[in-house]
């Protein structure tokens, strides 16, 4: 079968597509799922580990791809799936293959409303989001939530969730062709990354907001705190500027504000069941209803061949890439 490979760590220009064997259903650590995979979507994690910056070291060669969607092959007795069942699926690595053998808490079932393409921009953007805004924001109906990298696949997908718990969201973006990213994934406001702090107090009347959401870090970080509204939390997400700010603990004072980290992967891969969990709170999101249409619709950005693996990962150190990049296996 076909995998995405990284045989040296020299970033996306080394990524390639090689013949690899199939998996079986029996891992080392009991029966697996057996997923035919159609689409599988490109993420951070995937350009840190072809760089070798990623806090997972695997031995190389090693396959890429967190993020996946396609049907199950099989699958074991009393996982809850069937044959042929429509899933989405995220792993620390090796997703992006034609099969993928995996555990079944990480897989789930993905309503048919949504595409594969879709499917494969879900798993890791929006349970990191549903875990940063419910169990570490304590996000409540009303409160306003500022999100940074508001184009990218967290960020849209932290609208999204934000808006299905009845929250305002402020998108911050660099350029208004995010601008409009952003708005189409549901924000009640854009404003550039420039003089932000002063748009943001704008629009809040001079409070602040009651949840910032920051993936990029570096030279943002003191305006996030200073846009935060008393009792605010700004949840650390990743540092996608490329360089990790310094808290002066005084600000947190005298303003009673929090900076909480939000460390999705090492806490939920650690605790079984707790993914289907959050896949389940998600799901009504995804699905439309009577009066209700689905706040869940993510964004994709290009979908793309398997061969295209790396170029896409060059787009994203580049900062270049809007919504969440697919590619399409099947």
């Amino acid at each position: 079968m076909r995998a995405v490979r990284v045989t040296s760590l020299a970033g996306p220009s080394a990524v390639t597509v090689e013949e690899v064997d199939e998996p079986t259903a029996e891992g080392p650590f009991g029966p697996q799922v057996l997923v035919d995979v159609h689409a599988v979507g490109t993420s951070f994690p995937d350009l840190l580990l072809s760089k070798g910056e990623y806090q997972l070291k695997p031995d190389l060669p090693f396959t890429l791809g967190v993020d996946f969607a396609g049907t199950v092959r099989s699958a074991p007795d009393g996982s809850g799936l069937q044959v042929g069942q429509r899933v989405a699926a995220c792993l620390p690595y090796g997703g992006g293959a034609d099969v993928v053998a995996i555990g079944p808490d990480s897989v789930f079932p993905l309503p048919d409303g949504l595409s594969f393409e879709q499917g494969a921009a879900l798993p890791m953007n929006y349970l990191t989001a549903q875990f940063a805004l419910d169990h570490r924001a304590g996000l409540r109906e009303g409160e306003t939530v500022l999100v940074h990298g508001a184009a990218g696949g967290v960020g849209t997908a932290t609208i999204q969730v934000a808006r299905g718990r009845g929250a305002r969201t402020i998108a911050v973006v660099s350029s208004e062709e995010k601008a409009e990213v952003a708005r189409r994934a549901g924000a009640d406001e854009a404003v550039l990354v420039d003089g932000f702090l002063a748009a943001v107090k704008d629009l809040t009347g001079g409070r602040g907001v009651d949840v910032v959401v920051d993936v990029v870090g570096g030279e943002l970080f003191t305006d996030s705190l200073r846009a935060l509204a008393p009792l605010g939390r700004l949840l650390v997400v990743g540092f996608a500027a490329g360089s990790i700010p310094q808290v002066k603990v005084n600000r947190l004072l005298l303003n009673n504000v929090d900076v909480r980290g939000v460390g999705w992967g090492a806490y939920a891969m650690a605790r079984p069941g707790f993914m289907a969990e959050q896949w389940a709170t998600l799901l009504p999101m995804m699905e439309s209803a009577p009066g209700r249409s689905a706040s869940i619709d993510p964004p994709l950005g290009d979908v793309r061949p398997m061969e295209e693996f790396g170029a896409a990962l060059a787009e994203m150190e580049d900062r270049r890439t809007l919504g969440k990049t697919v590619v399409r296996l099947r």
